[in-house]
């Protein structure tokens, strides 16, 4: 039996060696990961009864099954990233017409 910490192999102890100069060609891409305090707020959930197509829920439940997760939850995360575009978008197109 192996005790905990004990190595496993030997590329867990190998160093990775660092070089001054150029690294190649870089992308920059927008930060798209949630604030701290995002990640911290919890809203508000109310319970509700939908009715969904049966091949809808078929794609969810397949998908949860894929990514260790409930499909209440996809569904629920989905609808709240399309809720949170599409308000900033009526937010600012509000504010242009007064």
């Amino acid at each position: 039996m192996r005790a905990i910490g004990e190595k496993v192999n030997e590329c867990m102890s190998a160093k990775t060696n660092y070089r001054k100069g150029p690294i190649g060609d870089v992308e920059l891409v927008d930060d798209f990961l949630p604030s701290p305090e995002e990640l911290a707020l919890e809203e508000e959930m109310v319970k509700i009864t939908i009715i969904l197509n049966r091949s809808s829920i078929d794609f969810f439940k397949q998908e949860a099954d894929r990514h260790h997760t409930s499909y209440q939850k996809m569904i629920r995360r989905l609808l709240d990233a399309y809720a949170k575009r599409y308000s900033r978008s009526n937010d600012s197109e509000g504010a242009s017409a007064q």
